[in-house]
């Protein structure tokens, strides 16, 4: 049995890789390596703390943006890391899902993603649910066409839609809610980041850039989470929650 006082769901943006290279006067793909190993760590430490679902934003649908150079090297690391992970993956029980738009990934990026989804179907433990090519604003406007497309067609009536149908035809179909975001760097917004499904979401943040965001500070954004009455709008949904050392 899970433990009540553990985010069934957490959420991350992972922000500052290249700030932080920079501040250690190291090149940006240094900062995305570094980001990669807490990632590694992060994964673990929810897995062994009982959390269901971690959502990591990884790449949005406005990091095309950026130099080319920095998007090939990232995309690099994204491929390089899926073919060495999917075994550990399979060893640690590691659901892998991914969520975002496939139009502009290469071809070789949705192999791997591919890949990686159908080996780890079967698995039961934590899912590893990665955005990316995400943005939360497009998401929602994929909802509302196949949805009208629907309509259209006669598969659903008007009067029929009501807000499980709307969540049913996001990305995240199957998934709870997040019931924590986390993000790192000192920006204090959400980033067109999972708008519709972080309505109750209690949300934290650090001034750590992510490559400093290691199982310590993860921990002490738990702590910070069950220190809190989550009211939805009401009354407090159900007892304040216990210190972090009781669940360990």
């Amino acid at each position: 049995m899970r433990n009540p006082n553990v985010p069934r769901h957490v959420a991350i943006i992972l922000d500052g890789n290249g700030r932080w290279a920079e501040s250690k006067n190291l090149s940006r793909s240094q900062g995305h390596v570094e980001g990669v190993r807490r990632v590694e760590e992060i994964v673990e430490a929810a897995r062994q703390m009982g959390v269901e679902v971690l959502t990591l934003y990884t790449f949005s649908t406005e990091n095309w943006n950026r130099p080319q150079t920095e998007v090939s090297m990232i995309l690099k690391i994204f491929c390089a890391v899926l073919d060495e992970k999917v075994k550990k993956l399979m060893k640690d029980n590691i659901r892998f899902r991914s969520i975002g738009r496939r139009e502009s990934v290469p071809a070789e990026v949705l192999d791997r993603i591919d890949r990686a989804i159908e080996d780890t179907k079967n698995n039961t433990g934590l899912i590893v649910n990665i955005a990316f090519n995400y943005g939360s604003r497009g998401e929602i406007t994929d909802a509302f066409k196949n949805l009208l497309k629907d309509v259209k067609e006669g598969r659903l009536k008007v009067e029929q839609v009501n807000e499980q149908v709307i969540s049913d035809a996001l990305y995240t179909k199957g998934l709870p809610d997040p019931d924590l975001l986390i993000r790192t760097s000192g920006e204090k917004r959400i980033s067109n980041f999972l708008l519709w499904q972080l309505s109750y979401a209690e949300l934290y943040f650090t001034d750590k850039y992510w490559p400093q965001f290691d199982r310590e500070e993860f921990e002490k954004a738990i702590r910070d989470y069950q220190g809190r009455e989550r009211r939805f709008g009401g009354s407090v949904a159900g007892d304040k929650a216990a210190s972090f050392q009781e669940t360990k």
